[in-house]
């Protein structure tokens, strides 16, 4: 198999310099950067299958370097590792693009099967599958990343669309927030976060509000569900 390139950018120098030993004892390529500039230059440059991001950066924090990274890549990996720990904090990370939020201080095993994760869940999405999902009025084409109900287009962030697909992929199930977690945000169930309501509340305010007919719905004590009533 051919060598998976990472890029940290990490301004601790102690970090980095173990991720990096320990993900190169793991069979992993990976370059460094210590600043927020420099890690923006070497992924303008470089073709990267993932990248892990602390946020405190100088030159340019981690949820600007994120924005800048899905807006060239739609598709690569991002990590986010940082001390920053409050709800607001991952929220603001996600809505930034990243895929998985890992808190310090960190297992480097914990981070190992995160990475796996989501490098496997992106060769999955490499593969043939059909490019349209419908559910009623409903469209997602994930080719383009475009999202419309009833014809009308709707705007979505990246970890909305992921939410949703994994909504549309799983039409007529309860989903529980386990399920979801560990699906669309490759992470252990936290009780302590409400992360996840907030998404489906805001995929609710641009799927839902604005229709006659709702799609998403609790099933109280067990998750939610993506239905036509």
């Amino acid at each position: 198999m051919e060598e998976r390139k990472l890029l940290i950018v990490e301004d601790e120098k102690k970090i980095a310099n173990a991720l990096k030993k320990g993900l190169s004892e793991n069979g992993y390529h990976v370059e460094m950067a210590f600043d927020g500039l420099i890690g923006r230059k070497l992924f303008l440059s470089h073709t990267y299958d993932l990248v892990i991001l602390d946020i405190n950066l100088p030159g340019l924090n981690g949820y600007e370097l994120c924005k800048i990274i899905r807006n060239h890549n739609q598709q690569v990996p991002v990590i986010m590792l940082t001390a920053l720990s409050s709800t607001e904090d991952k929220i603001e990370g996600f809505d930034a693009g990243a895929d998985d939020y890992v808190i310090k201080p960190f297992e480097f095993k914990e981070l190992l099967v995160r990475i796996r994760a989501l490098l496997k869940r992106t060769m999955y999405q490499q593969l043939p599958t059909g490019n349209i999902l419908k559910v009623g009025g409903l469209e997602m084409n994930l080719d383009t990343k475009e999202v419309k109900r009833e014809g009308q287009q709707i705007l979505l962030t990246a970890k909305e669309f992921q939410l949703l697909e994994y909504f549309m992929r799983n039409r007529n199930r309860v989903l529980s927030r386990a399920d979801i977690a560990e699906s669309v945000w490759d992470i252990d169930f936290d009780t302590k976060t409400n992360v996840i309501d907030v998404y489906v509340n805001y995929l609710r305010n641009k799927i839902d509000k604005h229709f006659s007919t709702r799609l998403i719905h609790t099933q109280v004590g067990m998750g939610y569900i993506l239905k036509e009533l």
